[in-house]
């Protein structure tokens, strides 16, 4: 499991290694320029003139800039220094390796006077690789104009640019960016990658990123309070595995789905066949009786079972006893796929809430009904999984769908939190938030699997994995990784652009085996 930081934990455990380990901060800025040293080292490796640049501004990050400067120096590269803050202004680490530095060069330039831009430029025409040491991870807002300027300057050059920890202009915590930015050619992240890194927009100015060790001690880094992380692959292999010769279909659940209307059956089509495909030993889709023929076409593998529906053909009221009974036999169930907005809806879904004794998933027009009553979730006695888009994330929250996509992390773990469910909020980098505030963050998928069905395959995946026995945190982990690598599949042989949500799901076998071996 790869942790992810925000910029305050990031220092708090700076500050924990000097204070408990004892390691002096000089040590941990000086780890740090060695070893964006040895990236820019491979980088200018095919150069002949090997000029770089470094631009330092006043904090930590500058000073990381400053000893970068030191060791290329000491390697024979041409370096000019150019400095964005005065030595009085600098953090007393910066202040310490400036005071080296300038007994080594005199390639140091202030930048707070017009000539220095002018001398800035000519440098910036003639390097190979511009260092970015502006600003560091503690960054936040919009950078001044002169500082803007710059970074206009880095930009328009022809050179690499690597980013000591982050690219100067985006936020660490979220991946903002108001005005300018450096859009870096590498970026060098110290310790564990900071979480802004990997959303967008910040994701799109990082360039390659490279994860450096700068001798913090393991304990700080594996810390259980740092609860934002990375799916990988081996979380999942973990929880999936070859099949015990013994095994019967008993052995591997039975999902039951809920859902459909006039209109739009295909959405429980399409999850039944993912819970299916993810393994699950059988598949129920209960849906209004008008529609059993069509669902009953869908899938030859799944059973069927007729509700009472009312004159619009949604499910109705009358229902609920055959719901209880269905219930009461399968192992993790999924409500809302096609099921549409209709009065009764909120009362459906709180009935089965109340009356399971089994994981439940929500999905869909499930989350529309929710929003009208979130109170509904106040009588729940068993694990619920979440899986808004951002649009039905607002209507749970009363937010609007900037404020969710500009803070999606704390939204969710707030939400989660406070309801006591798993939240799995869709959309580019999917995330899980878990009942106890922990965030995992995918990295797999694509812009074509924004798609009609797509969700329900996923809403499918996830229910079917959890009627496997998986807990509803790691079926949501794990279903919302493999359904991203079933879109890379299937986007790899057909493209993004025509991308369908039964070219995901037919690509889930293959991956699937991939985690049998």
């Amino acid at each position: 499991m790869v942790k992810i930081l925000t910029a305050r934990e990031m220092k708090e455990i700076d500050s924990k290694a000097t204070s408990e380990y004892g390691i002096p901060s000089l040590i941990l800025m000086e780890n740090a320029g060695i070893r964006t040293v040895e990236v820019i080292e491979d980088l200018l490796e095919s150069s002949q003139s090997k000029k770089v640049v470094v631009l330092a501004g006043k904090g930590n990050n500058g000073g990381d800039g400053l000893v970068v400067a030191r060791h290329l120096m000491n390697a024979g590269i041409h370096v000019d220094v150019f400095l964005l803050a005065g030595s009085d202004e600098m953090t007393p680490d910066s202040y310490t390796n400036y005071q080296i530095l300038s007994r080594m060069s005199r390639n140091i330039f202030p930048l707070q006077v017009e000539e220095g831009l002018d001398r800035l430029m000519l440098a910036l025409l003639s390097c190979d690789l511009i260092v970015d040491a502006i600003y560091g991870i503690g960054f936040q807002g919009q950078m001044n104009d002169f500082d803007s300027q710059i970074v206009r300057m880095v930009n328009w050059s022809k050179a690499v640019v690597v980013a000591v920890d982050i690219p100067s202009g985006v936020e660490a915590d979220s991946g903002r960016v108001h005005g300018e930015a450096i859009r870096a050619s590498h970026t060098v992240s110290f310790a564990l990658p900071k979480i802004g890194l990997l959303l967008e927009p910040g994701k799109d100015y990082v360039g390659t990123l490279s994860v450096a060790d700068i001798s913090i001690p393991a304990p700080l880094l594996q810390d259980k309070n740092l609860k934002t992380s990375l799916i990988s692959e081996a979380m999942v292999m973990y929880w999936l595995g070859p099949r015990h010769p013994e095994s019967h279909k008993g052995t591997f659940g039975h999902a039951l789905l809920i859902g459909a209307s006039p209109g739009l059956s295909g959405a429980v089509i399409m999850a039944a066949g993912a819970a299916l495909k993810s393994g699950a030993g059988l598949v129920t889709a209960a849906v209004p009786e008008s529609l059993l023929g069509v669902v009953d076409a869908g899938w030859m593998e799944i059973m069927s079972s007729p509700l009472a529906e009312s004159k619009q053909g949604t499910i109705a009221l009358e229902a609920l006893p055959l719901i209880e009974g269905l219930l009461g036999r399968a192992s993790a169930c999924a409500i809302g796929p096609g099921m549409s907005r209709f009065p009764e809806a909120p009362a459906i879904l709180h009935s089965v809430l109340k009356k399971a004794g089994i994981p439940i998933l929500i999905d869909a027009d499930g989350l529309n009904a929710l929003a009208e009553d979130l109170n509904i979730l106040k009588d729940h006695q068993v694990p619920v999984v979440l899986t808004p888009h951002p649009g039905e994330m607002a209507r749970l929250t009363g937010k609007n769908i900037e404020e969710i996509q500009s803070n999606r992390i704390a939204v969710a773990r707030e939400f989660a939190q406070q309801w006591g469910v798993t939240l799995v909020l869709k959309g580019n980098k999917t995330l899980i938030a878990s009942a106890t505030g922990e965030i995992f963050l995918n990295i797999t998928g694509n812009p074509g699997m924004a798609t009609a069905g797509s969700g329900d395959v996923l809403c499918g995946l996830i229910v079917g994995l959890m009627a496997q026995g998986l807990r509803p945190l790691d079926a949501s982990i794990a279903g919302v990784y493999l359904h991203g690598l079933a879109g890379d599949r299937a986007a790899g042989i057909k493209g993004q652009r025509g991308l369908l949500a039964g070219d995901i799901l037919n690509s889930l076998p293959d991956i699937m085996q991939q985690f049998e071996r």
